[in-house]
């Protein structure tokens, strides 16, 4: 029998073991869906205002020149310390500079942090809890074992740990802090994995003779990855306050670089007569972080009851 009349077979025995809804096309289906998530917005303002920041945020890290014009680095000396004000909203800093347009170009250093943390924890601990949940036995113990040594540790001293090894700067920092959250995809991943490999579908279409990498990648991934992938979301709002709080520190990218948690750091020696150096830009990073929660919150159990 050929490897593609397997599959064939392999996915006859899938549709008959999967849930198949109400039996209506797609597209005459299509513009009740288009209302449904629109309806289900409308309902949650506090979620279409998240989703707004995180757009603008998006946007401050990758076109900054569509807030500001302004240049993060040069400053005028005669204007320092002025509060916020027309002429700079979030005020300027000990040496002139605007800082909201810090805050805008500090967004692509930031982002681009957590944008690398997330994709490292996200391919590094899904790798760790697919091969765990598919293969089992021996290499499940091990595997396991070590992602129960991660877990017993701190992220953020895990984290410490590694950046000290690895280096300053932006990537290493971002490495870092993806290596402490890969003990968590690991664990979701291969929660995932054990519940759909025993789906009746998966054993229909092992029972029809499907190679195992068909198996996996037909089948497994495609309905485990749905978890993980909201784990993601929630994860880059930890990760946005991992890589401020080793910033912060001194572990980032090295000044004049207006990175977010360098912003708070250079300005706490001024909080009794400049309060906004430090305010304006943990708003940010709090808004940042309260807006992808929100968005993690609906994808993970909202929307699936809305449906």
């Amino acid at each position: 029998m050929s490897q593609s009349l397997v599959d064939d077979q392999a996915e006859a025995a899938l549709d008959l073991g999967r849930p198949v809804g109400n039996g209506s096309p797609a597209e005459p289906g299509r513009p009740a869906g288009i209302r449904r998530v629109l309806r289900f917005l409308l309902h949650r303002p506090g979620l279409l205002l998240s989703g707004v920041v995180l757009v603008l945020v998006v946007l401050a890290a990758f076109w900054p020149d569509l807030f500001t014009s302004q240049d993060p680095l040069k400053g005028v000396p005669s204007q320092n310390f002025r509060g916020p004000s027309g002429g700079h909203w979030f005020g300027t800093d000990e040496l002139g500079r605007d800082v909201f347009s810090r805050v805008v170009h500090g967004a692509q250093l930031s982002l681009k942090a957590t944008l690398i943390a997330v994709l490292v924890a996200f391919v590094v601990g899904g790798l760790l809890g697919v091969v765990a949940g598919f293969v089992g036995r021996w290499v499940d113990d091990v595997l396991m074992r070590f992602v129960d040594v991660l877990l017993s540790i701190p992220a953020l001293f895990l984290s410490l740990a590694l950046v000290t090894a690895l280096g300053y700067g932006t990537v290493k920092v971002a490495v870092a802090v993806g290596i402490a959250s890969v003990a968590s995809f690991a664990r979701v991943a291969r929660a995932e994995v054990l519940r759909v490999r025993q789906a009746v579908f998966v054993e229909a279409s092992r029972s029809c003779g499907a190679r195992w990498y068909s198996v996996l990648g037909r089948h497994v991934l495609p309905n485990a990855a749905g978890p993980v992938i909201v784990l993601a979301t929630l994860d880059f709002g930890t990760s946005i306050l991992s890589v401020s709080a080793l910033s912060f520190l001194g572990y980032g990218a090295p000044p004049p670089a207006p990175e977010w948690g360098t912003l708070i750091s250079d300005g706490r020696n001024y909080l009794a007569n400049a309060w906004w150096l430090t305010a304006l830009p943990g708003l940010a990073i709090a808004a940042t972080v309260l807006a992808a929660n929100r968005i993690a919150r609906a994808l993970d159990g909202e929307w699936a009851r809305q449906r």
